[in-house]
């Protein structure tokens, strides 16, 4: 996304089956029909120099807690079990933990309430499609590690120009930067003496997308690659409309007591990038466009 974080799911043919479909997944239904990209996660090796920068309060029982909001695909969502978290953020976050020389245990959460549970010491880790912004940085250390930007989506063949949405019914996830987003470009349209954008927010992105794929709202906002699945995975129910715009990186989001915690992440990054784990499991989503070369603390 552009300056957030986010979600979204997959396909049949027909808009009836399309929408029944997403419904599907976001209550976690069975879907044998489901399309899973290609490729096995990357593998990798402890290394015991990166290892001994983990705090031992992280490091103590062997794995790190993170909190997920698994409605966002392809970064996160529940794999066709139901209470499997799957994605490219979970894959490379597996990566970067292996090579620190921890597991991970993932446990969904509403996206809003995970910075405070990362402030509270109730998850150890955020890895939810974080845009890095000051707000976040004021709360919370950030590590970079992708870089995304905003997408709208539509119903295919009933384009909606982003700049000229007036009038225009328009989903959107709650607590995203997408929302900051519609809601100014709502109030121009107002003070241009234009209708306002109807605006309608959902908790989860998978719901904002099928609010699109039913014809119940005209457009959704979200993060690129989550609007590039979503029409990949609707089987032409859905195409883009516009250009992708406000690119800025997402981080994983650690308390601000943790600091050696944040620059361990970070030199893990970087170890995964020279050994080509980071690129194989961001290629194994089709997100490789997003990769970043240089990650960093608080960029």
């Amino acid at each position: 996304m552009t300056t957030s974080h986010h979600r979204i799911r997959r396909a049949v043919a027909g808009a009836a089956g399309a929408f029944a479909l997403l419904l599907a997944v976001a209550s976690c239904g069975e879907q044998d029909s489901v399309e899973q990209p290609g490729g096995d996660a990357p593998s990798t090796s402890a290394d015991d120099e990166l290892a001994a920068l983990v705090p031992d309060e992280i490091k103590a029982d062997g794995k790190i807690l993170v909190g997920v909001d698994a409605t966002y695909a392809p970064a996160e969502f529940l794999d066709t079990d139901g209470s499997t978290v799957i994605g490219f953020d979970v894959d490379l976050f597996n990566t970067v933990a292996g090579k620190l020389g921890l597991t991970t245990e993932y446990v969904p959460s509403q996206f809003d309430d995970i910075i405070p549970g990362v402030m509270s010491g109730k998850y150890e880790i955020g890895v939810s499609s974080f845009t890095i912004n000051d707000e976040r940085k004021a709360q919370v250390d950030m590590v970079s590690y992708f870089s995304a930007g905003t997408q709208w989506a539509s119903r295919a063949g009933e384009p909606v120009d982003p700049d000229d949405a007036c009038g225009k019914r328009v989903a959107v996830q709650a607590g995203t930067v997408q929302v900051e987003d519609i809601e100014a470009r709502s109030a121009a349209c107002v003070d241009a003496g234009d209708p306002e954008i109807v605006i309608e927010q959902f908790q989860g992105q998978d719901q904002a997308t099928t609010s699109v794929v039913s014809g119940k709202n005209d457009a959704m906002l979200a993060d690129s690659p989550v609007c590039a699945y979503a029409v990949q995975q609707t089987n032409g129910e859905l195409e883009l409309s516009g250009d992708i715009y406000d690119s800025a990186p997402y981080g994983y989001v650690v308390a601000q007591d943790q600091a050696g915690f944040a620059d361990a992440l970070a030199e893990a990054l970087d170890a995964i990038i020279a050994d080509g784990g980071y690129e194989q499991a961001l290629s194994n989503w089709g997100v490789e466009a997003g990769g970043i070369t240089d990650p960093a603390v608080n960029p």
